[in-house]
């Protein structure tokens, strides 16, 4: 025969597929349902361990630089709303404190190593004020995508349950069961807010104060108006839910007609760059006659100034907000 198998390795093969087999079968068996709704989002962790809901809710929002009562823990608001958006951990004045250390090690560092005061300050101030900033609002800016992304099934989630006879809150606390992080969470908090005293619509409000996502107005409107004047809350958010998937989709189109133009930017924007790094590896001398000339300081600064000009325009062409 031109292909014979090894009956003793088909053997081993069969076995060792079999032990696999049995170990996952052993893992389905004993796997605990309730672990794995414990680990969907921050807020079921904690309920694991504490049952009291008011201490989560006091939890939950101190971890998000909020006082105990839902209001902003610093007086710098606009940090503050950046640090609540983003989902970071951490309260804006520990944020500071290690800002401002950062700042004075860098500052005293680049100080020693160049000689000039003026360097180290725009190197300090660019490592330690601007790279934060810049960091909050990349992963705000990832939040609310995820959220934008998780959303339309959360309204779903709630539509179904309305259509089951379900009250608002009840179904609000059922999107918090099972959904994941930021969604889970931040509709739990929702649940908890309702439960111990706040009204559906200022609850509503807080977690568009806490999310800023651009589709919460919409969700918030319509429960705020059907609060107020009734109506079928179900079909309004049915349709909600077919509109914000819709926008969805349109972000996605947009960004992959946008995506070639998008690369071929970054492409010709590196390549000066790489051209001169490979440039100062191979032949240092090439740049190193004309360095000390301030001209040459000025020249190359204007043209990063203007190239970096150009990325913000091509950048803003193929970001607008729909």
């Amino acid at each position: 025969m031109p292909f014979e198998i090894n009956e003793l390795t088909l053997f081993y093969f069969l076995a060792a597929v079999s032990a696999i087999l049995v170990a996952e079968a052993g893992y389905l068996f004993f796997y605990n349902k309730a672990s794995y709704r414990s680990h969907l989002n921050r807020r079921l962790r904690l309920m694991k361990h504490q049952p009291n809901r008011e201490q989560i809710l006091v939890q939950l929002r101190r971890e998000r630089s909020l006082t105990s009562a839902g209001t902003y823990a610093s007086a710098f608001t606009s940090l503050n709303r950046l640090v609540l958006q983003s989902g970071v951990k951490m309260r804006v004045g520990k944020l500071m404190i290690v800002c401002g250390v950062l700042f004075v090690v860098i500052l005293a560092l680049t100080w020693m190593m160049r000689g000039s005061i003026l360097q180290a300050a725009i190197a300090a101030f660019f490592c330690a004020i601007l790279v934060p900033l810049m960091m909050l609002r990349a992963k705000r800016a990832r939040r609310h995508k995820m959220f934008g992304a998780q959303f339309p099934d959360a309204i779903d989630i709630i539509v179904r349950s309305l259509k089951a006879g379900h009250p608002v809150p009840v179904a609000i606390s059922m999107v918090a069961r099972e959904m994941p992080d930021p969604v889970g969470s931040e509709f739990g908090i929702v649940s908890d807010e309702v439960t111990y005293g706040a009204d559906l619509e200022t609850a509503m409000r807080n977690l568009y104060f806490r999310v800023g996502q651009d589709d919460l107005p919409l969700f918030v409107t319509a429960v705020a108006i059907q609060g107020s004047t009734g109506g079928n809350l179900s079909e309004i958010l049915q349709n909600l839910s077919a509109i914000i998937r819709l926008r969805f989709k349109m972000r996605r189109k947009v960004k992959a007609l946008a995506a070639e133009g998008k690369y071929s930017a970054f492409i010709l924007s590196g390549l000066p760059v790489a051209m001169f790094a490979i440039l100062q590896s191979m032949t240092p001398d090439f740049y190193g006659k004309v360095w000390h000339i301030d001209l040459t300081k000025i020249v190359l600064g204007c043209a990063a100034a203007w190239m970096l000009t150009g990325n913000y325009i091509m950048w803003r062409l193929v970001n607008f907000r729909i």
